[in-house]
C-alpha cells in the first residue's frame, strides 16, 4: 500500500531580500501557490516550508530554487516571470528558468529588457547568430520590442553604426487621404509605436539628437527603395502588410556589416488583395543558410494573460472557418462534376427503369 503521509521540506533563502523573492504583499508567493495547489507553502523569516506528497513538493522546490537563483542575480521578478518559470520547469527539455530568463539585453532607466519565455530566448539567440531573422507570431509576443532592444544593444556595442526602423504605411480600415496634415503628418501615426519603444530604451532627450545625426532612422518602407544599407541594424515591422515585391525590394537592400530582423503576424494582413510578402517569403527562403525563421506562439505572449487566451480563441475560430470553407468547396466541386456529367449524358444520375434496357421501337 502506498504511503500517503505528506512530507515537509524546508528551503533556506539565505542572502536574499525576502520582499524581492516574495513580492509586495507576497504577490509572487501567491503565484507559487497557484502553480502548485497540492502543496502548502509557509514562510517564516528566510525559511520556506513546503508540505505535500513527494512529487508535488519536489516540483514546488524546483520552482522556489530557481526563483532564489534569479533573485540573487538581481532579476526583478514579477508574477508573469513566476508563472512562466513554472511552465518552463513542467515542459520537456530540461531548460532552467534562470538560464532562459536571466539574460539581460538592455538596462535602461531602471528597466531591464530580457526574454521572458523559451520562444523569446530562441528568437533573441537567432538574432545574435544570423544575418536575417524573421520573427513571426501573434500580438504581444515581443517580436518588435526584442528586435529593437537587440538593435540598440548592437549600436551601444559599436557593432553597427546606425539603426534603421521601418514599416509599411498600410491602412487598417482607414485611408491616408482623409487624415489631416502633410504627408509626414499622415505617415507619423504608423511609425509611432517604433518611436514609443525607442523612448523606453534610450534617454528620450537623446533620441532626437541621434535621429538628427542619422544614427537612428525611422521611415516608411517606401523610403528604402534604391538604397544599399551598410553597417546597419535594420528592423522591418508589420511585414505581413508588405507585398511580395516590397519584401523582395527590402531584403535586397542588405549591405555589408548589416543585420536585418523582419517581424509580422501572418494572421493580420491588412492588404486589400490579401497577398502578403511575409507569407510568400516563408516558402521562398526557408532553405537558405544564414536566414532564420523564428515562430512565436500564444505561449510567448507577455502582455495581460487574457491576450494569450484571445489569440488562441481567434486561432480556433479561423481553423473552424477554414474547415467549413473547405467542406463547402468540396461540396460545390462535387455538385459541379455531377452537373457536367449530366450535361454530357442526360441519363447520367437518373435511376434506370426496366424499359431503359429495351430496344427503342421505331415508327411502323
Amino acid at each position: 500500500m502506498a504511503d500517503d503521509t505528506p512530507i515537509v521540506e524546508t528551503v533556506y533563502a539565505d542572502g536574499v531580500a525576502m520582499v524581492q523573492l516574495l513580492g509586495p504583499q507576497d504577490r509572487l508567493l501567491r503565484v507559487v501557490e497557484r502553480e502548485h495547489p497540492d502543496v502548502d507553502v509557509h514562510v517564516r523569516g528566510n525559511e520556506i516550508t513546503l508540505t505535500g506528497d513527494a512529487d508535488a513538493v519536489a516540483a514546488a522546490r524546483a520552482l522556489v530554487d530557481e526563483l532564489i537563483v534569479m533573485t540573487r542575480a538581481g532579476h526583478g521578478l514579477d508574477p508573469a516571470d513566476v508563472a512562466v518559470s513554472g511552465r518552463i520547469l513542467r515542459a520537456e527539455g530540461g531548460a532552467r528558468p534562470s538560464e532562459v530568463l536571466g539574460e539581460a539585453i538592455l538596462s535602461s532607466r531602471g528597466k531591464v529588457i530580457r526574454p521572458k519565455t523559451p520562444g523569446q530566448k530562441a528568437y533573441v539567440d537567432a538574432i545574435e547568430e544570423n544575418t536575417i531573422v524573421f520573427g513571426i507570431g501573434p500580438a504581444g509576443t515581443g517580436k518588435t520590442y526584442l528586435a529593437m532592444a537587440k538593435a540598440v544593444q548592437a549600436l551601444q556595442r559599436k557593432e553597427v553604426s546606425r539603426i534603421i526602423l521601418t514599416r509599411p504605411a498600410v491602412e487598417a480600415g482607414e485611408r491616408l487621404g482623409f487624415l489631416p496634415g502633410s504627408l509626414t503628418d499622415k505617415i507619423d501615426p504608423y511609425l509611432r509605436p517604433l518611436y514609443d519603444a525607442l523612448n523606453e530604451m534610450i534617454d528620450p532627450e537623446l533620441v532626437p539628437k541621434l535621429m538628427a545625426s542619422g544614427t537612428i532612422e525611422v521611415a516608411p518602407l517606401a523610403y528604402m527603395r534604391g538604397r544599399t544599407l551598410n553597417d546597419s541594424f535594420v528592423v522591418l515591422d508589420e511585414a505581413q502588410n508588405t507585398t511580395p515585391e516590397q519584401m523582395k525590394m527590402f531584403l535586397t537592400r542588405l549591405g555589408f556589416g548589416t543585420r536585418m530582423v523582419v517581424t509580422g503576424d501572418i494572421t493580420q494582413v491588412d492588404l486589400p488583395q490579401g497577398s502578403s510578402g511575409l507569407r510568400l517569403v516563408t516558402r521562398v527562403l526557408n532553405d537558405i543558410d544564414d536566414i532564420h525563421f523564428a515562430t512565436l506562439t500564444s505561449e510567448d505572449v507577455v502582455r495581460h494573460t487574457l491576450v494569450g487566451r484571445i489569440v488562441d480563441a481567434y486561432s480556433e475560430y479561423d481553423e473552424r472557418r477554414l474547415a467549413a470553407r473547405r467542406e463547402r468547396d468540396e461540396a460545390s466541386e462535387f455538385a459541379g462534376r455531377t452537373e457536367r456529367r449530366q450535361a454530357q449524358d442526360p441519363r447520367a444520375g437518373r435511376k434506370s427503369g426496366p424499359r431503359d434496357h429495351l430496344p427503342k421501337r421505331g415508327r411502323p
